[in-house]
């Protein structure tokens, strides 16, 4: 017997020399990297998930503005998540006065920003105890955020004093120029001066803002145009609420103009649905000179990068028309390749139907044309009227409490008078 030379060699007994070969270094590296300390790869076990970062960021969010939304984008950007909380009615009325839009306003209007992620409504003004432990407990909150400007309490003590101790506080720039404040006063100026010739005919506010009456600007100079701010943002703020993604080569793309001038919930709703038509929102904004012509000199009150940025801000918006033309035009349809051209039935001016120029002409002759029924009946002259409303009611309680004031200030020095004429009458005798 001897061995067979033609059978073929045992293809079993090599693998196992590879086998034991590769286990070999992969041994040795391993003793090496426990000799020097180095961390040894992670065999068979999945690395767990990072938690977010939630952070937490309160408000009354009355009249919002490109203010606000920048606030709530720079408390986004220092977590994963943010979560805001939304002031009651009740509690804005304890602390400020009454508001000029009410909770579900205020509510579709945070929830419509496209760096907000949850809400809880009807939060408290001033952060207490229990309300941080809830946060922390319930909502997984690491963070509670605010502006670096100072939020103190009617007792004088500050807002966020109990998360600041508790070492889960941080801090955000306040965007300058603009306050819903500001924007109360922008209205309340237009009408600040008036001819002396208004004096039997005390015209209201809601007038003035409606036939755009003309004024006198501080400057000495007279003019007819609207009161409005003169902010100007830098590209790089147009960048950051911009989406920055075009449209898809086979997106339908959605087109809807308008001044959208104080940016209310009535606007939100309207293109919410608009976005819904589509795979892409286009929003056109109409020029200040536009809007003062078609409106009233006197508007608009935001000027035109303030309304382009409280858009931009709006989740349902993917892309915007700094500065849009009054008339749809064909050119216009072609160059955005526009499939759908909408507007809503709740608007500030829709005698566009009965004029001699529609501008929707050329997109309803192109059967690209729909009316959409607008979910909110809110216009810009809502919330002027709202806001005359308020300050009406103010002045009369301000009226009542001056009247007081002066009878006090009148009794008072005629006390001191006489107490003076005795002091002189005694010092003489």
């Amino acid at each position: 017997m001897g061995f067979d030379v033609g059978q073929p060699e045992n293809p079993y007994s090599a693998r196992f020399l590879g086998t034991c070969l590769i286990g070999g270094l992969v041994l040795g590296a391993s003793m090496l990297g426990f000799y020097l300390g180095l961390p040894l790869p992670p065999i068979g076990i999945k690395r767990k998930k990072k938690k977010p970062i939630r952070v937490y960021m309160d408000g009354c969010f009355d009249m919002m503005h490109y203010g606000h939304c920048n606030a709530l984008r720079q408390a986004r950007a220092l977590g994963d998540q943010l979560v805001v909380g939304v002031v009651s009615d009740a509690e804005i009325i304890a602390n400020k006065g009454p508001p000029v839009t009410p909770l579900n306003e205020r509510m579709i209007m945070v929830s419509a920003v496209k760096w907000v992620d949850e809400i809880i409504p009807d939060a408290p003004y001033a952060i207490t105890e229990d309300f941080m432990n809830k946060l922390f407990n319930e909502y997984n909150i690491d963070y509670i955020i605010h502006g670096d400007d100072p939020c103190i309490l009617p007792d004088g003590t500050d807002a966020y004093a109990l998360a600041k101790k508790a070492g889960r506080y941080k801090q955000i720039k306040r965007t300058e120029g603009v306050s819903s404040t500001d924007i109360v006063g922008r209205m309340l100026l237009c009408v600040r001066e008036r001819s002396i010739g208004d004096t039997h005919n005390r015209s209201s506010l809601q007038r003035q803002f409606s036939h755009g009456h003309g004024q006198k600007f501080e400057d000495g100079g007279s003019g007819s145009g609207t009161r409005v701010s003169h902010f100007l943002p830098t590209s790089r703020r147009i960048v950051q609420f911009s989406n920055g993604k075009g449209p898809g080569p086979d997106a339908r793309i959605v087109y809807i103009d308008g001044a959208f001038d104080l940016f209310h919930a009535g606007h939100v709703e309207i293109l919410r649905l608009a976005r819904g038509l589509g795979d892409f929102l286009l929003v056109g904004i109409h020029t200040d000179q536009t809007v003062s012509a078609n409106r009233g000199t006197h508007r608009p009150i935001m000027n035109l990068h303030e309304r382009s940025l409280s858009v931009l801000a709006c989740r349902y918006v993917d892309e915007v028309i700094i500065g849009a033309p009054w008339e749809v035009s064909k050119d216009m349809i072609t160059t955005f390749n526009i499939s759908l051209v909408v507007h809503g039935t709740v608007a500030e001016n829709n005698d566009y139907q009965k004029g001699k120029c529609n501008p929707y002409d050329v997109p309803i002759s192109m059967g690209i044309f729909r009316l959409l029924e607008s979910p909110l009946d809110i216009t810009t002259t809502t919330i002027i009227r709202r806001i005359v409303s308020n300050h009406e009611a103010y002045q009369v309680s301000s009226s009542g409490f001056f009247y007081v004031f002066i009878i006090f200030l009148c009794f008072h020095s005629m006390v001191i008078n006489s107490e003076i004429s005795n002091f002189f009458i005694e010092l003489e005798g």
